[in-house]
């Protein structure tokens, strides 16, 4: 009986930054072996069947921003880009606290004028609202600026070089960097505070603010499509997790789900990784566990990645609520809402966007430690009465269900003083990290487990 081969790499953890790092390399021809300790792929981005309705659920609606270049390009290479739909520039409607309809278009211009014209033609906001939204101008200039060196420097093989100057300090709030720049009150509630809890899942009285500068730097610093919104046409797991198994499994990788797997170290070097007791050996290793996870993923010597656990330890989390309905009616002429000012802040049509007969609502509650304090027959009647203070007609339409999700450890937090976040590279040969956790300077989004899973990948040469 012939052994089997070892494999080139071994990655831990299927969500996004895993499986794009294994989809990295084993287009590189790399053999490749994951390990999956979830009994279903995806991580914190998946999928499951509605136990009364039997269609398949998100654990919480994701949106992509048209300037997610490296998760398109991990879409594309698995064959999925046509399951998002884009829009073809950005173009939300809002209905504020006091019941106020409007609806932000941005034209199709060069950014930032995209951004300057479409606010000054947002009937939401009042002239002292716009004029003050010049002021970002520089702001994201200098975060833009920013993000071109950080990237060559990757390019070239470092961190690259310290920017002479920056957009925001990390002590700096959100909403202190907001203010310092001119922000009003308006502008705040209307515009960064909703962008603010969807990019980073943190309100703007809590994240720090550069990773909301670099937010801001990808969606206004480059084409006009870089702001637009996308929406998966399907469940999370027929988007990427299980086109992403069938890419590794077709250029011989195995994925098992339901395998918890430790990294067993010696001598500051990994012996070997443990499956149930089953040891296996590989090239490299690379662990793409959430940051919850990570310190109970190493065994045996831990001396060398004493810090980085202590970094896992002392990283707070932050939570995301969903709300989902299913009613008898349609109540949404768009597939999505925002709601600034309420406890749910946004509400996305799951019938429109699926294109399925059923009008299934979600609404979402990011940066949700309120939320979380709820019982779940509190969570859903805020959720209606959020909906129905919104659109009054909605009131008409019979409920047929309802639940709720809760991801308690939805995203790491970005709020001043959190443990620095670690790069690729460990103190421990051929073992490499991938995840939205680490350094990639993007917060807690698709796109930054997509980079930090690449970045995996290429630093395996």
């Amino acid at each position: 009986m012939m052994a089997t081969p070892t494999p080139d790499l071994i990655v831990l953890g299927a969500g996004v930054a895993g499986l794009r790092a294994a989809v990295s390399a084993a287009a590189r021809g790399a053999r490749v072996l994951v390990f999956e300790s979830k009994a279903v792929l995806g991580g914190r981005a998946t999928a499951f069947n509605d136990p009364q309705t039997g269609e398949r659920v998100d654990n919480g609606q994701h949106v992509l921003l048209g300037c997610y270049q490296e998760t398109f390009a991990f879409l594309r290479q698995i064959g999925t880009e046509d399951r998002v739909r884009i829009q073809p520039g950005l173009e939300v409607d809002f209905v504020d606290a006091a019941g106020a309809s409007s609806r932000l278009r941005l034209p199709s211009l060069p950014a930032p004028l995209n951004l300057v014209a479409g606010l000054f033609d947002w009937e939401a906001l009042g002239w002292r609202d716009r004029v003050a939204a010049l002021s970002m101008a520089r702001p994201i200039r200098i975060a833009k600026a920013g993000l071109r060196a950080a990237e060559e420097g990757q390019r070239a093989g470092g961190r690259g070089q310290t920017p002479s100057r920056i957009a925001a300090s990390p002590g700096e709030t959100v909403e202190q960097w907001l203010i310092n720049n001119g922000q009003t009150a308006r502008m705040r509630e209307m515009l960064w505070e909703p962008l603010a809890l969807a990019a980073l899942n943190q309100s703007i009285h809590d994240a720090a603010a550069p990773p909301f500068a670099a937010v801001l730097a990808r969606m206004f610093g480059g084409g006009a499509r870089d702001a637009s919104l996308g929406l998966p046409l399907c469940p999370l797991d027929e988007l990427y997790a299980e086109p992403a198994r069938r890419f590794i499994e077709a250029r011989g990788g195995t994925v098992h789900i339901g395998s918890p797997a430790r990294v067993h170290l010696t001598g500051g070097a990994v012996a070997h990784v443990d499956v149930r007791g089953e040891p296996y050996h590989a090239g490299a290793v690379v662990v793409a566990v959430p940051w919850y996870a990570l310190p109970e993923v190493f065994s045996g010597d831990l001396a060398p990645v004493d810090e980085l656990r202590r970094s896992a330890t002392g990283t707070n989390a932050s939570p995301i609520a969903s709300v989902n309905l299913w009613l008898d009616r349609r109540v949404l002429r768009s597939p999505f809402l925002g709601l600034p000012g309420r406890l749910m802040q946004w509400v996305f049509d799951r019938g429109q966007l699926l294109e399925s007969g059923s009008s299934q609502l979600t609404l979402v509650s990011s940066g949700a430690a309120t939320a979380m304090a709820l019982q779940n027959e509190e969570l859903i009647a805020v959720a209606l009465r959020g909906l129905y203070e919104a659109l009054p007609d909605a009131r008409a339409a019979r409920v047929l269900r309802a639940s709720v999700v809760r991801e308690r450890r939805a995203t790491f937090s970005l709020a001043p003083g959190q443990p620095q976040r670690p790069g690729t590279r460990t103190n421990v040969g051929r073992l490499f990290l991938a995840g939205d956790w680490i350094e990639t300077g993007l917060p807690a989004t698709i796109e930054g487990a997509a980079v930090s899973g690449r970045r995996a990948a290429e630093a395996l040469s």
